[in-house]
């Protein structure tokens, strides 16, 4: 009888996943089944770009069937709740049916949620004044809202950490700067970074670089600024310490939370995301389920890169397990993010759980092309053409020819 491997999810790691196992499974002895809400693929990275005028909607946006192996069947449908102890997952479809597994791969994601914040989405404000870009709806609204900004005081804030792409916002706030300058309206708008952290980044020593940035580009930088409300009549944010932030523009990244059928299963954390194993990639509580991608609660980026070197840790462990041996600690916290700094140049950095961005070479040590932590019009280029990979090979299950776990050649301290 054949086995069945459940997918919850069809974003990047959930696709990546399935189609990968497709390759090393006998599908005459297997049954994948993925399952997703959503028949759209969504190539996030390029949310970034539609406020700015640089991609449309139809750059980011792909049917997600298309992207799966031959052998990988697809089930449109919610997820209701997980059931691990039974070993079943009860889907929203055909009113409401079962579907039963020997294994489990929950990659649920995370999401905006603007709700979380009062008076974020007041009608008088959401969507008018205050917008985000990490959906679509959101970017594309923001790019009509651009596109007859005549200046003003414009806020970028991030509600609180984690949240997925964490490079994004700064990303933003350096094109932001580039597009005004481009149009004529930099003297004319203000730019405010308001965030939670301590500093402009995570890691202390890209902080450090990025805090420059700002600086040099007349970036005001707010930090340790926990919002508590939105007052949309005064169009000012609120923290919790009664520190006001006015604007005329408010760009939110809202808080970030798992998969509302992680909470109602009973399996996750306070924001819904499921504590797992940060080596091997396998739920705490609960065996022959594993998590990957933004479903997980490790202590690393909730960002593609991150899914990429997740699935290619897990897979061959995956293997492993099936047959019977332990699973083997083989993943590192991997993450590898361009940043995008306007003017056709970018940044690139490269860490893991036990060592922060540091500069050299990436990917071959001393030739790179890419340079880590430094400004570049090649790792700008490098930001640019990963659409294509993630598209044509990422996603179609192939491997890139670099290694998961974070190689330091090339780098020095």
């Amino acid at each position: 009888m054949a086995k069945t491997l459940l997918v919850l999810g069809g974003g990047t790691a959930g696709t990546m996943a399935a189609n990968r196992l497709a390759q090393e499974l006998d599908m005459d002895q297997w049954r994948i089944i993925v399952v997703d809400h959503s028949k759209i693929h969504y190539y996030q990275p390029g949310f970034l770009f539609i406020p700015f005028g640089i991609y449309k909607e139809r750059d980011v946006v792909k049917p997600r069937r298309t992207y799966f192996a031959p052998g990988v069947e697809f089930i449109l449908s919610e997820i209701d709740v997980i059931e691990p102890d039974k070993k079943r997952v009860r889907i929203k479809a055909d009113g409401g049916r079962y579907i039963s597994y020997d294994f489990l791969i929950i990659a649920t994601g995370t999401s905006p949620r603007p709700d979380q914040t009062p008076g974020l989405q007041d009608e008088r404000l959401w969507y008018k004044d205050a917008f985000d870009f990490y959906t679509l709806q959101g970017a594309v609204r923001l790019a009509r809202r651009l596109r007859t900004w005549e200046g003003g005081r414009l806020v970028l804030n991030i509600v609180d950490m984690p949240i997925k792409c964490p490079v994004a916002p700064l990303e933003f706030i350096f094109l932001a700067d580039w597009y005004l300058r481009e149009n004529g309206l930099r003297d004319k708008t203000e730019l405010v970074f308001v965030t939670p952290l301590p500093g402009a980044f995570t890691k202390p020593r890209a902080a450090a670089i990025l805090g420059h940035m700002l600086e040099e580009r007349g970036i005001h930088l707010v930090t340790d600024y926990y919002i508590e409300r939105v007052d949309p009549e005064r169009k000012v944010i609120v923290s919790y310490d009664e520190r006001e932030e006015p604007f005329d523009l408010l760009v939110s990244i809202p808080l970030n939370m798992g998969s509302d059928a992680i909470a109602r299963s009973g399996i996750g954390n306070e924001l819904n995301y499921v504590p797992t194993d940060p080596r091997t990639l396998r739920a705490k509580d609960f065996e022959d389920v594993f998590v990957l991608g933004d479903a997980t609660d490790v202590p690393t980026s909730k960002a593609g890169s991150v899914a990429h070197f997740m699935v290619d840790s897990f897979v061959p462990n995956f293997l492993r397990y099936i047959d019977g041996l332990e699973l083997l600690p083989t993943f590192d916290g991997h993450a590898n993010c361009y940043i995008e700094s306007g003017f056709g140049k970018g940044i690139l950095i490269d860490f893991n759980y036990d060592v922060e961005p540091l500069p050299g070479k990436f990917p071959l040590p001393g030739l790179g092309p890419f340079s880590l932590l430094q400004e570049s019009v090649i790792n700008h280029w490098g930001k640019m053409l990963f659409r294509t990979l993630y598209w044509h090979v990422l996603m179609k299950g192939r491997r890139l020819p670099m290694p998961a776990q974070m190689m330091m050649a090339g780098k020095w301290s």
